[in-house]
């Protein structure tokens, strides 16, 4: 497949990178990156000489969510049935594409990692973070709750109440300490460390690896994440149908950036944050 908005590289003996590349616009998920990023990962999965994905933004920021400009209900990568909720379960359906593959996929986050960005980062084996990373779920605020809701599976209970009840960013610092990431690196180190890793995963034969993989997958299933996560899916689907929702949804008729300002106007961060320094 021909690549318009991922870049490819093999930075390391068996390592395949795939480089979210929408800079311009801070790697904004549309469907045609989402189909892109799935089929990068597919074929290196199928990939002999390849035994470890790492995924990566470029520019400034990992990603920051999905592009709220698009109609993301046209063109989507894969076929979920329709009805209430189609959206989150779709997306929790290419989240465990991911899980389920063989191979292992690494996570490089830097810069902002928002909304659907943050599920996309979770559905990765390891998630390594720079210190100064900005995690978060905005959309908590005026939407819904996550498509994917994997926070008190990661994070525990009450750090993932505070994510729920605010949709304030956490640091790279903290995503390490509550669980969201593996490790936090200062941000010049990142790219460096993520190698290093990437190259001791790769030591490992991949019909092996995908065992060692599973295992973990699988103590992770037997206590309900899977069935817990798709039944987060319901009560997206619940929230977006609030008065307070559908209210905050006219807001994007004068444009994304004029509702993201309503959104976090009173909380002072993101955007809004950016418009302070």
């Amino acid at each position: 497949m021909s690549y318009e908005l991922v870049l490819i590289d093999n930075p390391r003996p068996l390592v395949r990178r795939v480089t979210l590349n929408r800079p311009e616009k801070r790697n904004a998920l549309n469907n045609q990156l989402r189909t892109e990023i799935l089929k990068a990962l597919e074929e290196a999965d199928q990939d002999e000489d390849i035994r470890v994905s790492i995924l990566r933004g470029a520019g400034g920021c990992f990603s920051a969510g999905y592009d709220l400009g698009m109609n993301n209900t046209k063109g989507q990568p894969y076929y979920t049935a329709g009805g209430t909720g189609q959206w989150p379960r779709h997306v929790i359906e290419g989240s465990f594409r991911i899980w389920d593959m063989a191979k292992p996929v690494i996570a490089q986050v830097h810069g902002y990692c928002l909304a659907g960005a943050s599920e996309l980062a979770t559905a990765c084996d390891l998630v390594y973070v720079a210190e100064d990373a900005q995690i978060g779920y905005p959309p908590v605020r005026l939407i819904s709750p996550p498509d994917m809701q994997f926070h008190p599976w990661l994070m525990g209970m009450r750090a993932a109440m505070e994510a729920m009840l605010t949709g304030d960013a956490i640091s790279g610092i903290d995503a390490a300490r509550t669980g969201f990431a593996n490790r936090a690196f200062p941000s010049a180190e990142l790219e460096h460390r993520v190698l290093e890793i990437a190259e001791r995963v790769a030591k490992i034969p991949a019909d092996l690896q995908q065992i060692n993989k599973r295992s973990v997958h699988r103590a992770m299933e037997v206590m309900g994440i899977r069935a817990a996560i798709r039944a987060g899916t319901e009560l997206q689907a619940l929230g977006a149908a609030t008065q307070s929702s559908r209210a905050y949804m006219k807001e994007f008729s004068q444009g994304v950036t004029h509702a993201l300002s309503v959104r976090d106007k009173a909380f002072g961060d993101y955007r809004e944050g950016e418009k302070k320094k």
